[in-house]
């Protein structure tokens, strides 16, 4: 049998080849399409736009930015026109964007796509692949679902935030104590978070430990995010907080506890200075600071210093702090003592005129009053009277 080529052995076979179609649209225009075709099938699973919001989805609120970047390209007008059967890209204002200005990497930007190809490929072929951030995100997010027994934990709730209302329990930042176990409750993303329960332990990709959670939050759903990801995302979380449990003692003591942690210290001086206004009210001017470190380092070298009055200091009363942000409560002291702030001017060691802070003329049993309310929880509303020495607003 004579050899024939490929073609002539298909033309006898009757085999009718139709050519290759080849795309005739840009490397950038098959991305914004993949970038769309996401946002489609979202639409077609939840017959819906995805949308904003912190309760959402983590894939929803990238595929909502992907939307509203799109929605500004005016080539994405016309180059999604035929796929748009839902008129996700109409009625709405259209932002003027040279897009051919934009070089591959801008454009990506533009439209949160992730710029990845598919090893191999040809570099114009391009797939649509999640990007690493995307990953990362859902690793550390997991989805939340209706919480089906949640009549079990919403009086928990409800005694949580009567806690929090009454002082019972804390607010704290987290990150001091980054530990997680049954029965913690926390604040993330501004709802309460309780972890109902912790799954047996499992090796993480690093190596380390880890475990699968179940938490439920106060708005009736729950998750099963990885004890990590609740971690970072705690991290994250600006207004991320952990909660004491109602045993965790007073604020202010003596005796420390094991799972106290120590803040710092409240301190009271008073003035040794020779300055006649001070040598007449010695008993009742007081310094009022706060400190992270021992007082005797911090009030080292007073005499040099016009903050300490350019003198000597005693230290009359000090207050250890545990689970408290120290430098508000400095703001609270100085706010509660604010219309009996020392009016004195002294000058510096050059001549300069320099008017000392946080120095009250409060007695020192006041003060002592102030901390035990702050104690027992009941120094909101409470002010100062300079002219009767003496608290007002207490109940």
């Amino acid at each position: 049998m004579a050899d024939i080529d490929d073609d002539e052995l298909l033309d006898a076979l009757g085999v009718e080849v139709a050519p290759l179609k080849t795309s005739s649209r840009t490397p950038r225009e098959e991305r914004i399409i993949a970038g769309f075709e996401d946002i489609l099938r979202f639409h077609q699973t939840h017959g819906r736009a995805p949308q904003h919001g912190e309760d959402r989805d983590i894939f929803e609120r990238l595929y909502a930015v992907r939307l509203d970047q799109l929605r500004k390209l005016p080539e994405a007008q016309t180059l999604l026109a035929e796929l748009d059967t839902p008129k996700l890209l109409e009625g709405h204002e259209i932002a003027t964007v040279d897009v051919d200005a934009l070089d591959e990497d801008a454009l990506l930007a533009e439209l949160g796509i992730g710029d990845e190809t598919v090893e191999g490929d040809d570099i114009t072929v391009l797939r649509h692949v999640r990007s690493s951030t995307e990953k990362r995100a859902a690793e550390e997010v997991a989805d939340r679902t209706a919480c089906q027994d949640f009549e079990r934990f919403h009086p928990l709730f409800e005694q949580v935030e009567q806690d929090l209302q009454s002082g019972v329990r804390k607010a704290l930042r987290f990150g001091r104590d980054a530990s997680i176990a049954d029965g913690n409750y926390f604040i993330l993303g501004g709802q309460l978070a309780y972890v109902a329960e912790v799954g047996e332990t499992i090796k993480a990709p690093n190596g380390e430990n880890d475990a699968r959670l179940r938490v439920i939050y106060s708005n009736g759903t729950e998750s099963n995010l990885l004890r990590r990801s609740l971690q970072r995302a705690l991290y994250k979380d600006d207004t991320g907080r952990r909660l004491t449990d109602p045993n965790m003692g007073p604020l202010f003591s003596d005796e420390v506890e094991p799972e106290d942690i120590e803040t710092g210290t409240i301190y009271v001086l008073r003035s040794k200075s020779d300055h006649p206004f001070v040598v007449q009210h010695r008993e009742l001017i007081h310094k009022i600071g706060v400190t992270g470190g021992k007082v005797e380092t911090r009030i080292a070298g007073a005499e040099n210093q016009p903050t300490y009055l350019l003198a000597g200091v005693e230290i009359v009363a000090t207050y250890k702090l545990h689970n408290v942000n120290r430098v508000k409560l400095e703001g609270l002291f100085h706010r509660v003592f604010s219309s009996a702030q020392l009016d004195l001017t002294i000058e510096d060691r050059f001549g300069k005129p320099v008017k000392p802070r946080e120095w009250f003329l409060v007695p020192l049993h006041v003060i002592d009053e102030v901390v035990q309310r702050l104690f027992d929880g009941t120094l909101a509303g409470v002010t100062y009277d300079a002219s009767e020495a003496s608290l007002k607003g207490c109940d």
